[in-house]
């Protein structure tokens, strides 16, 4: 049952997350890869905020499972992050490159800090 679970919640997280870099990236004329930071930011959020409520006794281990291993799983991307910067770097835009990776990280980190504090208020 558990991996009917995971499945579920990546057959929602992988197209989305298609859909979300496609719709973002059409509305900004620029090489920072804003698709991927949004919904890698964006799955943080949720993952905090998951977590947040498994830790206050409110999100039970299938709700993990669907939403935390399935959909963030499937939303959220660190091979399409690596690959964006290295073809930044590759094309000459390394302050891009740079940016995307301190950004991302101090972004995702925050996003899931926000997320668990959010939790914690709600739950806690």
């Amino acid at each position: 049952m558990n991996w009917l679970l995971v499945i579920a919640g990546g057959m929602v997280g992988a197209p989305l997350r298609y859909l979300t870099d496609r719709a973002v990236q059409a509305r900004h004329d620029s090489v920072f890869p804003w698709g991927t930071f949004l919904v890698n930011v964006g799955g943080c959020l949720v993952l905090g905020l998951l977590t947040g409520a498994a830790a206050e006794g409110a999100a039970s281990q299938r709700v993990q499972l669907l939403l935390g291993t399935g959909l963030c799983g499937a939303l959220t991307t660190y091979s399409t992050f690596s690959y964006e910067t290295l073809r930044l770097a590759e094309e000459g835009a390394r302050l891009f490159a740079m940016a995307n990776v301190v950004l991302s990280v101090v972004a995702g980190v925050g996003a899931a800090f926000a997320g668990a504090a959010l939790a914690h208020a709600i739950w806690g």
